[in-house]
């Protein structure tokens, strides 16, 4: 195993989203959407406990989520574009943002 999937596995479960929105600093449009899929579970996991833990998308919560990718982080900076979720964090950083996060229970 991994060390992500080692991360993921001490993260609260998501099962129950369907999604996670991160909206502009205006609050009024998502910038980025996470969909629970098997693909983005990970991810979903991830910025969920961001939010909870930080309230917001924000630099500190941004480099916590990049501790918590492990190796994908440094694939991610050695292949830009393959791993789109951390690149997203990487510019929260850049730019310096903090930007809320609506989520939205399965039906």
């Amino acid at each position: 195993m991994s060390r992500f999937e080692d991360n993921l596995s001490a993260l609260p479960a998501v099962d129950w989203l369907a999604r996670l929105e991160v909206y502009g600093e205006q609050g009024d449009q998502p910038v980025w959407t996470i969909e629970n899929t098997p693909e983005q579970a990970g991810s979903l996991a991830i910025y969920y406990k961001m939010a909870l833990d930080y309230g917001s998308i924000c630099p500190p919560a941004a480099e916590k989520a990049l501790e918590l990718y492990a190796e994908r982080t440094q694939e991610a900076r050695a292949r830009p574009g393959t791993h789109p979720h951390i690149d997203f964090l990487f510019r929260i950083i850049e730019t310096n943002q903090y930007l809320p996060v609506r989520t939205t229970p399965k039906t």
